[in-house]
């Protein structure tokens, strides 16, 4: 396996070697969160006539890539395999802003041309787990795997950031320098600033789940665990259901399903199960989030009716060791993190209200529904100088 991915970096290095020389016409973004359209249609709607605007998407953003599609935005799917390589990585060889949400791996490969800059603008407005160099398990990867990840890394010209915490944390995770970090708030945050955005989410939830609407509603949305082992402690449904007025509506990650089974069998007419519904819109419905590591935490903190945030960390001592927690975590949670049923149906049914201030100004400085505007000017200005 690990020869193969050598080989296939190769490839990539090699197809980027013999289109260096293309024009830089191209701003190309590559998509695997689908937080992030507005930014994506106010750009191709702003860029200058002569760049031509493609997204390359993953499998999962099927959806988001439709509405882009629809917009009048040339799309493409991709995957890793001898597809991408021939046709896609001479496409991204002719890009002048090559965006990214997230970390791709055929980076690794890829030839830097001087003319094209690659921007890192992330899924995620703040960091509760760790990642990249700061993963407990890092460490014991081989030489030729660190040499690999720090390739991928280095590529990046640009880390947009919502604050100078999370300018940290790429500084540590990816052994990046300061001048690389750029305090211009994440694109994505604007939408939970935005009033109307708001109300027409809060509309949607409403026609699809109305019970929702005259009740407490407590959001359970734990980050994504990929232990196939991994099982949701016992009694949790019954501790998130303990206050008598307020519904739960339980969003797991779609990888995590198949662990709602025990709830389920409950039979408790107030946890409900929306799929259809996304949990970005379910927050605005939400007085009360119970998540752990999940970023969602960081976007729930931006919105007027976010009343309460409870961290349920039953499994902090094993997730410390892997992935890894913010060695400071403690010191900017907005509230004690539980780690057991019973205090979280206790901090359930106290439902004390959370200060979320000084988080927001720890973790969402720079989110204060303007970002996508400063990040569309800084990078047209920068199209404009070339």
């Amino acid at each position: 396996m690990k020869n193969l991915k050598v080989v296939y970096l190769w490839l990539i290095r090699f197809l980027s070697i013999l289109n260096i020389w293309k024009p830089k016409n191209k701003i190309i973004y590559l998509m695997s969160f689908d937080n992030n359209l507005d930014f994506i249609k106010q750009l191709a709607q702003k860029m200058p006539a002569r760049f031509h605007f493609i997204v390359l998407y993953r499998p999962e953003t099927e959806a988001a890539a439709t509405e882009l599609a629809a917009f009048g935005i040339e799309t493409h799917q991709f995957t890793d395999g001898m597809k991408f390589v021939f046709d896609f990585v001479p496409l991204i060889m002719g890009a002048r802003l090559l965006f990214c949400d997230n970390y791709y791996a055929f980076l690794g490969g890829l030839i830097h041309a001087k003319a094209t800059r690659i921007v890192q603008i992330w899924h995620a407005n703040g960091a509760i787990k760790k990642f990249g160099w700061e993963d407990p398990t890092t460490a014991q990867r081989s030489k030729s795997d660190k040499k690999r990840f720090q390739d991928v890394y280095d590529h990046f010209d640009d880390y947009v950031v919502a604050s100078k915490a999370m300018g940290r944390v790429f500084q540590n995770s990816y052994h990046e320098s300061a001048e690389k970090i750029q305090l211009l708030g994440y694109p994505r945050s604007d939408q939970y600033l935005d009033k109307t955005w708001q109300a027409n989410a809060r509309e949607r939830i409403y026609r699809v789940a109305p019970e929702l609407k005259s009740h407490r509603v407590i959001l359970y949305a734990p980050t994504y665990r990929p232990d196939k082992s991994f099982k949701l402690p016992a009694g949790l449904g019954n501790a998130l259901s303990a206050d008598p007025n307020a519904v739960v509506v339980v969003k797991l990650h779609p990888v995590l399903r198949d662990r709602e089974t025990a709830m389920r069998k409950i039979g408790n007419p107030r946890i409900k199960f929306y799929h259809e519904l996304a949990t970005s819109e379910l927050l605005t419905v939400a007085d009360t989030l119970v998540t752990d590591y999940s970023s969602v935490a960081f976007d729930f903190s931006l919105l007027p009716n976010a009343k309460s945030l409870i961290f349920f960390m039953f499994d902090l001592k094993q997730y410390q060791l892997n992935p890894g927690v913010q060695d400071d975590f403690l010191d900017w949670l907005p509230s004690k993190p539980v780690t057991s049923v019973d205090q979280l149906k206790a901090e359930i049914l106290a439902h004390q209200p959370t200060n979320f201030r000084q988080f927001n100004q720890h973790w969402n400085t720079y989110n204060d529904g303007q970002a996508t505007q400063r990040c569309l000017r800084h990078y047209l200005d920068l199209l404009k100088r070339r």
